[in-house]
């Protein structure tokens, strides 16, 4: 073939090979010049549903709940145009989207089923963020931090951070423990059977009532709670507010000893006798 022809079509190809990378790299370009900005308008908005469910005073588990379905949502969205962009064709997506959401919905049933308990726990309101939960299945207990669209974050007493599927909690045996503003304490002091009763009881009485945190409006009991083989043991049932409570159980209980000790109650314990054969 005559060299001038071979150049010519190398001259078209080498053209056309390099509209093609210019057009790919502007299309490149502009989709990640989308991303970019479409990222960072979903921020906002996020930021903007935030400060709004504030301001109208919506409670904050369903707040942050809804802006999290909605930030997902949005970024589906932004996958969407970027890969219009690139000139996927849409037809194609939606087909790719609807097979891709079965084979997903599929591999994640546990979260699909978090998400549910996550509803559910948003409707029906069993706590919200800020109460004190207990949940019996697997002893797990703090301060409700968070619920988010899959997992709850519990801040245990100890500063731990605690998290459980929602779908785990919507199935369990939960104690709200500060649905009301009080709670009561029950302390248990075991007293020798050789010991005055009806003066312990006064001593346990009276360290009760003067504590400050103790609501002396409330019932207050101190009764016999049964007879055990080496004591007797009082039980003292009252009240205090929801944040007192666990400077209040062990302040009561230090004090009541002291004061039996006073008084020459003896609290018996648990003493092993050997005898030496001879």
């Amino acid at each position: 073939m005559p060299k001038f022809i071979t150049d010519y079509f190398s001259s078209i190809f080498n053209e056309a090979l390099a509209d093609k990378i210019f057009s790919l790299t502007w299309r490149v370009l502009i989709s990640l010049a989308i991303l970019i900005l479409t990222v960072q308008l979903v921020k906002l908005f996020k930021k903007f549903l935030r400060k709004t469910f504030k301001k109208v005073k919506m409670d904050d588990g369903i707040a942050g709940f809804l802006v999290s379905l909605t930030g997902v949502g949005l970024y589906i969205l932004v996958g969407f145009f970027v890969a219009q962009s690139l000139g996927v064709d849409a037809a194609s997506i939606i087909a790719l989207l609807g097979s891709a959401g079965v084979t997903i919905g599929l591999a994640i049933q546990g979260s699909l089923s978090n998400i549910a308990g996550g509803v559910l726990i948003l409707i029906l309101k069993p706590f919200k963020i800020g109460d004190y939960i207990i949940e019996n299945t697997h002893n797990n207990e703090g301060s409700v931090v968070e619920i988010g669209l899959i997992y709850t974050k519990l801040n245990t007493f100890d500063n731990k951070t605690v998290i459980l599927p929602n779908g785990m909690l919507a199935n369990s045996s939960i104690v709200n423990v500060t649905h009301t503003p009080y709670r009561m304490i029950e302390l248990i002091f075991d007293i020798a059977y050789s010991a005055d009763f009806n003066l312990a009881k006064d001593i346990i009485a009276k360290v009760i009532r003067e504590d400050e945190a103790v609501l002396t409006e409330k019932p207050i009991l101190i009764a016999m709670d049964s007879l055990d083989s080496s004591s007797v043991k009082v039980c003292s049932r009252f009240y205090v507010k929801n944040e007192n409570f666990i400077t209040a159980r062990y302040r009561i209980r230090e004090k009541v000893k002291f004061a039996l000790d006073e008084n020459h109650i003896e609290i018996p314990f648990t003493q092993v006798v050997i005898h030496e054969a001879k």
